[in-house]
């Protein structure tokens, strides 16, 4: 086989008063590179806490100039379906497309012009991770406005998909060596701001700090958020 596959397991776990360190959930990851540049990732998110249950399955490529190509998604939420669908960039005609379904929204069919993004918003965190390699380093210390297409705004994810847009201030840190269960890996810390006026899907996102692999394949090492999420991130398990 002619791509390079990097896979491992991330902890969900809580921050919140009394919580403390208890598991709320776990995400399963595969990047397969291929010799175009071109990137396949795959993952798969149960999120426990708080109810109800989140179980989502994605699939998300993206092209050799780090443009999304498509993604696919499908959504449990409390053991009960939610919804699947397909978003796809169509650079001919600029144009984001999606096909969906779900309970609460029947079949839904959508195409609408796109406006200059960066990325699509998956939801696994390793995808939040992944996202910094638009960040030029070479600058040092810097922030940069991110614009996404996501298949769903809530914070979670937790809503059948369906076309939003988002913006988002990414922030590159520094460099620092960071420890987890998986191992000691020199990381860069970025930090993702929602300093939007209306918020992510209405409620302003708390802070997201990151520490992610100082290499090409950006792997989510640890990652913190505060305000009322107060969640935890940590690779666990890694093979490449």
């Amino acid at each position: 086989m002619k791509h390079r596959n990097v896979r491992g397991k991330i902890r969900y776990s809580s921050m919140k008063p009394g919580m403390e360190g208890q598991e709320r959930g776990r995400e399963w990851f595969n990047f397969s590179h291929h010799e175009d540049g071109s990137v396949i990732m795959s993952a798969q998110c149960e999120i426990e806490e708080p109810d109800p249950t989140v179980l989502r399955n994605i699939t998300c490529h993206i092209g050799p100039d780090r443009k999304p190509q498509n993604l696919l998604v499908h959504l449990t939420l409390g053991d009960e379906f939610l919804g699947s669908g397909w978003m796809r960039f169509d650079q001919a005609s600029n144009q984001i497309v999606c096909e969906s379904f779900g309970p609460g929204i029947g079949r839904n069919s959508e195409t609408r012009e796109a406006v200059e993004f960066d990325a699509f918003g998956t939801h696994p965190v390793v995808g939040d991770g992944f996202t910094t390699r638009l960040m030029d380093v070479s600058k040092g210390p810097h922030k940069r406005r991110l614009r996404f297409y996501l298949p769903s705004p809530d914070h979670r994810g937790a809503t059948a998909p369906q076309i939003a847009y988002l913006e988002m201030t990414m922030e590159y840190v520094g460099e620092v060596e960071k420890t987890v269960e998986a191992g000691t890996f020199q990381c860069r810390h970025y930090r993702y701001v929602d300093d939007s006026d209306d918020g992510m899907g209405g409620t302003r996102h708390p802070d997201m700090n990151m520490w992610v692999t100082a290499d090409d394949d950006a792997i989510l090492v640890y990652s913190a958020i505060d305000g009322y999420m107060m969640n935890c991130y940590e690779l666990v398990e890694l093979e490449r």
